[in-house]
């Protein structure tokens, strides 16, 4: 029996209709020779202290470091039937296919029940960027070797036992001290939290610090023929600060005044030129939330789920955890059918669609710089978008929007300074 391993019951239900696997089963979805099962995220999860040795039950400064010889893992207890069912498939499998995310934790999440559950057959990858059924059976048809992504398994248990390590160890140390001088709190460490948390308060006291300091500056409303325009005074440097700022008020006034009895302004020296900016990348994960939170007011991890949810419910882009923005020369012959789905999906698209050129290959298709997964972009799957919600549909739209600025003549414009 041929079983297919996915991290989520959403995704094992998108491959299972695929793959004709249309019976439900005990945790599964079954079809002829094939299987589909799920996770649901991690269904094991490294064991506490206390699993190790009984006496680290007790917070001991003399305890510490804790560090495992070999390290155990246990069966999460919410998620105990599901592990039940795949430790099952698993034993019954001869082949296995593993469906989870195309990343690292993806990777963890099906490897560690590997090695939990014993099973030594022969490993295939299935690679997801996109969760709709033409993406899918794309990437049936392309089953990478287990090994090649074994590594991402090793990167992804680096950092949960360097997590491990730090947070139970670091937690206790500060903790234990933080007693002895009085403070009977848990002072909990953590190998993100804890810079992170750093930043946030090296941040609050330099504004707490903050001193402001008096500059001045004149603004004049000149025009040139039947063009207006705003030009800045330009105080003498040793008047300025380093960000240019005139500190002097004496020195402003005199020259407002100076200014203000002028009838006419000298241009001394012009300078034109021809500005040509390159579209936007699409949208890494970073930058996606960047934006939203400008533009959207959405907040970082409201930006994700809502991603999260475009890409696993709806299917209209591509896997969002992406930290590149780059896209493989693979993908560009794949761009008519998206602009031309996007299209049928958006008809208020019909007069902008006249300018795309899809055969244009801009500075975004580079296999040199695409990592393990590729920029957000829309899907082929696009259809009436009427079923988004508000903010889901501002999400799309700018992802959209990115995706098709690729296939646009650079921005043109003429810069002029006049001194």
């Amino acid at each position: 029996m041929r079983l297919f391993l996915c991290e989520k019951p959403s995704q094992a239900k998108d491959i299972a209709k695929v793959l004709g696997a249309n019976r439900r089963g005990d945790g599964c979805w079954l079809g002829p020779g094939v299987t589909v099962t799920w996770c649901i995220g991690h269904l094991l999860e490294t064991a506490p202290p206390d699993a190790y040795d009984a006496r680290y039950k007790r917070w001991v400064l003399g305890d510490l470091p804790i560090v495992p010889e070999r390290w155990k893992m246990l069966v999460k207890p919410k998620t105990a039937s599901q592990f039940k069912a795949v430790k099952r498939l698993l034993l019954e499998a001869s082949e296995l296919v593993i469906a989870t995310d195309a990343d690292r934790e993806g990777e963890m999440i099906a490897r560690e029940l590997v090695e939990h559950c014993r099973y030594r057959g022969p490993i295939q990858r299935l690679w997801l960027s996109a969760l709709d059924d033409a993406s899918i059976r794309k990437a049936l048809t392309a089953l990478k070797p287990g090994a090649e992504t074994f590594n991402l398994y090793h990167s992804a248990l680096g950092r949960s036992r360097a997590d491990w390590l730090i947070g139970m160890n670091m937690s206790r140390l500060f903790t234990l001290l933080g007693r002895q001088s009085g403070y009977q709190g848990v002072l909990p460490v953590g190998r993100v939290q804890t810079p992170t948390l750093r930043l946030v308060v090296d941040r609050d006291r330099s504004i707490a610090d903050f001193v402001p300091v008096p500059y001045w500056a004149i603004e004049v409303a000149l025009q040139a023929g039947d063009v207006p325009f705003t030009a800045q005074w330009r105080a003498a440097e040793d008047r300025c600060d380093d960000q240019g700022r005139c500190l002097d008020p004496e020195h402003a006034r005199q020259a407002a005044a100076a200014i203000g009895s002028a009838t006419q302004a000298l241009v001394v020296k012009l300078r034109t030129e021809r500005m040509r900016e390159a579209p936007p990348l699409p949208f890494d994960l970073g930058t996606l939330q960047e934006i939203c939170s400008k533009k959207l007011g959405l907040g970082a991890q409201e930006t994700l789920d809502i991603a999260q949810s475009l890409y696993e419910i709806h299917k209209l882009i591509t896997y969002p955890r992406s930290d590149c923005g780059y896209l493989p020369l693979s993908q560009h012959g794949e761009a008519p059918a998206i602009i031309a789905a996007l299209g049928r999906s958006d008809p208020s698209l019909s007069e902008l669609l006249t300018l795309v050129q899809p055969q244009r290959r801009s500075r975004a298709w580079n296999d040199g710089k695409v990592g393990a997964h590729h920029g957000i972009i829309p899907t082929a799957a696009a259809t009436d978008l009427s079923r988004l919600a508000g903010k889901q549909r501002a999400v799309y739209t700018l992802v959209r929007a990115r995706y098709l600025a690729q296939f646009l003549p650079n921005h043109e414009y003429d810069r002029t300074q006049a001194d």
